[in-house]
C-alpha cells in the first residue's frame, strides 16, 4: 500500500527585512576589519554575512506538514489520533496564547513574525502536553488539512 499524498505543507520563512539585516551585518564585519587591509575586510564581510545567513536560514526553515496520519511540526511528529479540537487564532488570539494564556507544558512552534496561528488540543491521556501551538500564515488551510486527513484516516480504518 502506498502512503497517502501530503495534504499540507508550509515553511515559516523569515521576512525579507531579515535578509537586509544579514547583508548589513556582513558590511559591519567588513568595516570592523577594514583597518587591517582589503583581504581581511573581504574575509570579515563574507564571514559575517555567511554566519548570519546560516542562522537566519536555519530559523526560517521550520516546516509544518500534514502527512498521512501525522502532523509534523518542526522536529515533532504527532499522530492525528492524539489531537483534538483545532482553534484558529487571529493576530490578537495568537498574541494572547503565546504570552499570558500560554501553558509552559504546551508544544509551541512559535515564530513571532507570523501573526496568526492554530491551537490544537492534545487528547492523548498519556501525554502531559495540553495543546500544540503552531504559528502559521494559513490557519484555515491547516485546519482544513487536519480535518481532511482525519476523515481519510477514519475512512481507511473503517474500510
Amino acid at each position: 500500500m502506498q502512503p497517502a499524498a501530503q495534504s499540507y505543507e508550509e515553511r515559516l520563512t523569515v521576512p525579507t527585512g531579515w535578509w537586509v539585516i544579514t547583508a548589513l551585518v556582513g558590511v559591519s564585519g567588513g568595516l570592523i576589519l577594514l583597518p587591517f587591509g582589503v583581504l581581511p575586510m573581504l574575509a570579515g564581510l563574507v564571514g559575517a554575512a555567511a554566519l548570519t545567513a546560516t542562522g537566519v536560514s536555519a530559523y526560517g526553515s521550520a516546516r509544518i506538514r500534514v502527512v498521512a496520519d501525522s502532523l509534523v511540526a518542526g522536529d515533532a511528529r504527532i499522530p492525528l489520533t492524539a489531537l483534538g479540537e483545532v482553534e484558529r487564532l487571529d493576530a490578537e488570539g495568537a498574541r494572547a496564547w503565546r504570552s499570558y494564556k500560554a501553558d509552559p507544558r504546551a508544544f509551541m512552534l512559535l515564530r513571532a513574525y507570523v501573526p496568526t496561528a492554530v491551537r490544537i488540543e492534545v487528547v492523548d491521556p498519556a501525554d502531559p502536553t495540553p495543546y500544540v501551538y503552531l504559528s502559521t500564515r494559513d490557519p484555515e488551510g491547516l485546519a482544513e488539512a487536519l480535518a481532511a486527513a482525519r476523515a481519510a484516516g477514519a475512512e481507511r480504518s473503517a474500510g
